[in-house]
């Protein structure tokens, strides 16, 4: 072959290196050489169906017929450019020939898909058996859409046909133009939307294996060409220097620009609730590039140059490894030794997991392990620790969990510093950001009353035998409240033992227990209690309340449950667990008539039967809660909590359910607090009311419940015998504290839309402006009328805003993820609807981006 620097007229034929000149036919073989490596390494650690859908995606893809998964009707892109069937692939043609009655039917015509190319840790020391295979399907953006659609429907019907496997398939329709325009796509699935565009093509570069199809063109241009590149490609095609069958140019990359840092942190750290290992290596990676800013010194590049000089490519130019050298060499250049040595745990762990090293079939993997270990200097010990993963128990999936989540926020922060010194405006989208900032919010903030979810894929079992709860009264050395323990409650089992966890009230140790798998049905609960009239019994009740109502693990929220504000989905209330007023009747005669049976003014005496409510919630964005409410207010305190989690207008939980552990009474108080429960949660949900009363007898006192637009509010009733129809205008000036008409000026689509604890707001076109009604964390309303100017850049400034205000958090803390929330009010039919807000820049394509 005639040298391609050549013909590039790179240099001239007096001028250009020898070795170059001599050497590209070689280049070329080496290249194929490696790209051959590559796949016998990826197949050599998959599953037999891993190897089956990996081997037969190619020929799922080149044709196109009934007989085969992933049909669909249509005119459906198919033809694969220079695939050639092996072997096996060959056979499985034969065999679907002759079920087809001849060879006619599997006819593929014109080549339509450029190329399959296998990203990600596929091939790399970072695969597993249980790996995503991450396919990047190529094909001409000049494509018709409706036939873009049919090929993204077939490749969704192939993915599923992969899960019937159990093999996690993607693949992501990539025009050959993507990377040369905006980014408009969102998040979704797997994809990373618009959170990162170039950087996801340096990971493509250095970690792509060829499938089938083209070979690219950027891997073998010259490395120096820099904002020239796109220029000087084309008129290589354009001079037919390159020819169009045999190449595939998705473009180069001159830098990276400095916004792309903070969207593909915020995607990485997204990646961590699922893939904490990998997580850590990447995030601190984009730490590291902007840390070259602007002269980054990107991985794919380095790849590139050791295959053009490297006389032999080998396992060491793995582009795993590749990432963990460019990490190391940030942090000792930073003197960050303890987050390197998290990082060499984390590679460790991520490379050996669930691989028998001693199998043949892994035997270069292990050499390359022990390198590792002796060249960290590690001790026998510290390797058994890892190794002995599988078996890790709550203190060891604590310390990591706490390590992982505190290097991720380290290098957050940094990324956020780092956008601030280089003024940089966003390229994530807002309604990515809100996608993304909710996920985090949801898996990572730590918030008084949230079941913290801490094994995230650490480690598989953390059950435990043995359960205990201490109950420690007020006027103690230790913190008044509960603790809990691994262990049996006797003095020998006792001493010396570090509680788990505390919390002020029973029910929040027992769910955190449930929810992180360590209470299980085959656990012995113990209980030590001097304080409340909880018993043994009744908390084991309570278990088992929480094992049959409440899920350990539910699908994960939709992007559009994430769009909108949360919503309460399911709703546990458990009555009488720590204060039980009818336990002081065992010796008493109890007295009431048809008027004195409702169990808030019971008997004779108006007694309040309710003692304390623990209230569980899972809401729509995958977050449990836990509230606690004792003594004669207890049942008001918890429906205004459980009320002001709801907006007007909001879905109804999908599951309510009351329990008691009453040692009296126990169907009598239950029924009543759940017939108040749905009808208050009924009123609260109701749109289109200005306000509604209800009143509620709580021993001789009677109180007043009002629903409003914005909440609800309690006050004591003052004339129990009269009881008024209206609202007080006091009442609605205590629960709003706003100017009456500014009130009358906010459109009753905003108030339905409320919800506590979020920073809404809220844009109406106004002709050339748009008013802004801005919503705080406790529902109080600001208006601003004919605002000028970008909603974009507003927004911008907003983000910018809070994210500058994290700098102002302890550096032990962690950074919060509960962003301002955006939305359009639009009209539609002559009703106001409410949408998550939109860029004027965004757009939709038919398929998702890829993931990185």
């Amino acid at each position: 072959m005639i040298t391609l620097l050549t013909h590039l007229g790179l240099v001239s034929v007096q001028q250009r290196p020898v070795l170059l000149h001599t050497n590209f036919d070689q280049l070329l073989a080496r290249s194929d050489q490696f790209n051959e490596q590559k796949q016998a390494h990826a197949l050599a650690v998959m599953s037999r169906y891993g190897q089956q859908v990996f081997q037969l995606l190619p020929v799922l893809l080149h044709y196109h017929h009934p007989l085969l998964p992933g049909f669909v009707p249509g005119d459906v892109p198919a033809g694969v450019c220079h695939f050639l069937p092996n072997a096996r692939q060959q056979e499985f043609i034969d065999d679907l020939c002759q079920a087809a009655n001849g060879h006619q039917g599997l006819e593929s015509g014109v080549s339509e898909i450029f190329g399959l190319y296998a990203m990600g840790s596929t091939s790399s020391i970072g695969q597993s058996l249980d790996s995503d295979l991450d396919v990047w399907v190529c094909y001409s953006h000049t494509l018709a859409a409706d036939r873009v659609a049919w090929l993204q429907q077939k490749c969704l019907l192939i993915s599923q046909w992969a899960a019937q496997r159990k093999v996690e398939l993607n693949l992501f329709l990539i025009p050959d133009n993507k990377f040369r325009v905006d980014n408009q796509q969102s998040v979704q699935g797997e994809s990373c939307g618009s959170a990162q565009h170039l950087l996801l093509l340096d990971e493509f570069y250095r970690s792509h294996l060829v499938i089938a199809g083209k070979r690219l063109v950027w891997m073998f241009a010259p490395s120096q060409l820099g904002p020239r590149y796109d220029s000087f490609v084309a008129e290589q095609f354009a001079s037919g220097t390159l020819n169009h069958d045999e190449w595939l140019d998705l473009g180069g990359f001159a830098r990276i620009p400095a916004e792309e840092y903070f969207g593909s942190a915020l995607w990485q750290l997204y990646k961590s609730i699922d893939s904490p290992y990998k997580a850590v290596l990447k995030t601190i990676l984009m730490e590291a590039y902007s840390h070259e800013y602007p002269d980054t010194q990107l991985l794919c590049r380095h790849l590139k140059s050791q295959l053009h000089q490297a006389s032999t490519l080998d396992e060491q130019h793995d582009h795993y490894l590749l990432m963990l050298e460019k990490v190391t060499h940030y942090l000792i250049s930073i003197n960050d030794e303890q987050r390197l040595d998290l990082v060499r745990r984390c590679f460790y762990l991520k490379v050996s997991q669930g691989l028998d090293l001693s199998q043949a079939r892994f035997a270069k993997r292990a050499q390359q392990i022990a390198r590792l270990i002796k060249e960290w200097q590690w001790s026998a010990e510290k390797v058994a620790l890892l190794n002995n993963r599988d078996f890790w128990k709550v203190e060891q999936v604590k310390a990591a969990y706490k390590e992982l989540l505190e290097a991720l926020m380290h290098s957050y922060r940094n990324l956020i510093q780092f956008a601030q010194r280089n003024r940089i405006s966003e390229s994530i989208n807002p309604e990515d950001i809100g996608i993304l900032s909710r996920k985090l919010y949801a898996a990572f903030e730590n918030l008084p009353g949230k079941i913290q979810l801490i094994n995230l894929k650490i480690a598989p079992d953390l059950s435990e035998p043995n359960i205990s709860l201490v109950q420690v009264p007020e006027g103690r050395a230790h913190d008044a409240g509960w603790y809990l323990y691994k262990q049996g409650l006797s003095a020998l089992e006792l001493i010396g033992r570090q509680p788990l966890e505390y919390s002020r009230y029973a029910s929040k140790l027992m769910a955190w227990a449930h929810f992180n798998g360590l209470l299980t049905p085959e656990s012995q609960l113990q209980l030590f209690n001097q304080d409340t009239d909880a018993n043994l019994q009744h908390l084991q009740e309570f278990a088992g309340d929480l094992a049959r109502f409440f899920p350990v693990r539910t699908p994960a929220p939709s992007n559009l449950a994430l769009s909108r504000p949360c919503e309460v989905r399911e709703l546990g209330i458990f009555l009488n667990l720590e204060r039980d007023p009818t336990a002081q009747w065992r010796s008493r005669a109890i007295e009431f008539t048809s008027k004195t049976s409702d169990p808030f003014s019971f008997g004779q005496h108006r007694e309040n039967l309710v003692g304390s409510i623990d209230v569980l919630y899972r809401n729509s964005w995958d977050e449990i809660r836990s509230l606690h409410f004792s003594g004669s207010s207890a049942i008001l305190d918890a429906l205004t909590a459980i009320l002001g989690k709801m907006h007007q207008g909001a879905t109804p939980p999908e599951n309510v359910e009351v329990f008691c552990y009453s040692l009296n009474f126990r169907s009598l108080i239950r029924t009543r607090v759940g017939i108040l429960i749905k009808e208050c949660i009924g009123l609260r949900l109701t749109r289109g009311q200005d306000s509604t009363i209800k009143t509620i007898r709580l021993g001789h006192e009677e109180h007043d419940i009002f629903f409003e637009r914005r909440g609800v509010s309690v006050q004591k009733h003052e004339t129990p015998e009269f009881v008024s129809t209206a609202l007080p205008a006091s009442a609605s000036a205590d629960i709003l504290q706003l100017d009456q008409q500014m009130v009358k000026a906010v459109p009753e689509i905003v108030d339905v839309y409320a919800s506590e604890g979020l920073m809404q707001f809220f844009f109406e076109d106004s002709g050339r402006d748009y008013n802004l009604y801005i919503l705080d964390e406790a529902n109080r309303i600001e208006v601003y009328r004919q605002v000028a100017g970008s909603k974009d850049e507003l927004i911008q400034s907003i983000n910018r805003f809070y994210a500058a205000n994290q700098q102002g958090v302890g550096h032990s803390r962690f950074a919060h993820f509960n962003l301002p929330q955006y939305y359009e009010i639009v009209e539609e039919q002559g009703k106001q609807k409410v949408l998550p807000f939109k860029s004027a820049k965004e757009g939709r394509e038919d398929s998702p981006s890829p993931l990185a």
